[in-house]
């Protein structure tokens, strides 16, 4: 068997023009980090999301941007975080470090995301915060979920880590929420050099505590020194937050990854729109076999960071297709994301208890293509021809 298309854990590929942004800083820059292109990057990402400047805080990649959401929501043992069970482990773990209680949504079986129903479904007068989780790109109801969170009075954590510049009502994923995440992993759109994330905080009385979180508690002394030296160079305190401290961490991210990052806002609509224009190419190319059945979103509600389908005939059917696609075609698809409460983690952790039959029989049937942007277009060709003739070859 000779791989032909690898599902790769790279995205893009930089431009030049990108490529000499980061060596450029590779020179010149004085530091390189907590510096003037991390300032950058906050600013034109918070202008690219339409949001209050201030606001959006770049760490070294999203996992840590929920570590220091969940420690700003100063969960305690007995509150419960809605989320859904099917996701990345990264959705999760971070509130159950800090306390609280997962309680496991169903997906709607067409979007494959939670909704304003399975999330309803699911809240008890102990449920803290939402965590609605933008899968595969694709923006869940935003507007009802983030009403739903505010009739019921908890908070609403957009985890938009894979659908940087979709949009639902004319606003972008991640602005919505109390707090939202990105992550800039090498797999997704918008990737800084293998890691990288964003946090954004609507309450801007959160705002000063962000920096604090993210660099060890690092801050400047509050008043005038006659030597900049004394007593140190600079201060370390505790961040507070309703007169309780919060610890903080190390979630720094370097100059190089956020003068990358700003310059990929600049392209990433239109890696969004080629890879939504190539996604509409492939499913509509195999709008004579219903046995695979995709989820079409010719707008951008999707960026389509993931070509995801279900097989209608079940896991085994799905078994075989990824078989010979696999050993006959030299395509590597995969199985992502199996429901959390499945893993042998939370079971440990005794949460393996969830109500999601959604959730379960997409998992069970699904196959995901490789779909990075870095696809030649010949290799989306013999993609979509190797689909068909392996479907084919199961009817």
């Amino acid at each position: 068997m000779e791989l032909k298309i690898n599902f790769s854990g790279r995205a893009i590929n930089y431009t030049d023009e990108e490529i000499e942004t980061v060596v450029k800083v590779m020179r010149e820059a004085p530091t390189l980090t907590q510096g003037e292109r991390q300032a950058e990057f906050e600013r034109k990402f918070a202008d690219f999301q339409d949001v209050a400047p201030g606001s959006c805080f770049a760490v070294n990649n999203g996992t840590s941007a929920l570590e220091m959401a969940a420690s700003l929501l100063r969960l305690k043992p007995g509150d419960e975080v809605i989320l859904p069970s099917h996701t990345f482990t990264a959705s999760a773990y971070p509130f159950i470090k800090a306390g609280a209680t997962p309680v496991w949504a169903d997906i709607d079986p067409e979007t494959r995301v939670v909704s304003p129903e399975t999330i309803e479904r699911v809240m008890t007068p102990r449920t803290k915060a939402v965590v609605p989780v933008h899968l595969y790109g694709y923006v869940a109801d935003m507007p009802e979920i983030a009403e739903l969170c505010r009739e019921r009075g908890v908070a609403c954590v957009e985890d938009a880590a894979q659908a940087i510049g979709s949009k639902v009502d004319g606003r972008r994923a991640g602005s919505f929420g109390d707090m939202a995440i990105f992550s800039f992993h090498s797999h997704k759109n918008l990737t800084t050099l293998g890691e990288g994330g964003m946090l954004y905080l609507r309450n801007p009385e959160l705002a000063p505590l962000a920096p604090l979180l993210r660099h060890n508690g690092h801050c400047p002394y509050p008043e005038t020194r006659p030597n900049y030296w004394t007593p140190a160079m600079g201060n370390v305190d505790l961040p507070v937050l309703d007169g309780e401290p919060i610890m903080p961490g190390n979630y720094s991210i370097g100059e190089i990854e956020c003068a990358l990052g700003a310059k990929l806002l600049d392209r990433i609509e239109d890696i969004n729109a080629e890879k939504r224009q190539r996604a509409m190419k492939f499913i509509d190319g195999l709008e004579d076999f219903p046995e695979l059945e995709f989820h079409r979103v010719p707008t951008d509600r999707h960026n389509y960071h993931l070509l995801a389908a279900r097989m209608k005939d079940g896991p085994e059917k799905r078994d075989l297709f990824m078989a010979k696609m696999y050993v006959e075609k030299g395509i590597k698809c995969v199985v992502q994301y199996l429901p959390l409460n499945r893993y042998d983690f939370y079971r440990k952790l005794g949460f393996g208890e969830a109500n999601c039959p959604n959730a379960d029989a997409f998992f069970d049937s699904m196959v995901s293509f490789p779909f990075q942007h870095t696809l030649k277009e010949y290799e989306l060709e013999y993609m979509l021809d190797s689909a068909r003739d392996v479907l084919r070859s199961l009817r």
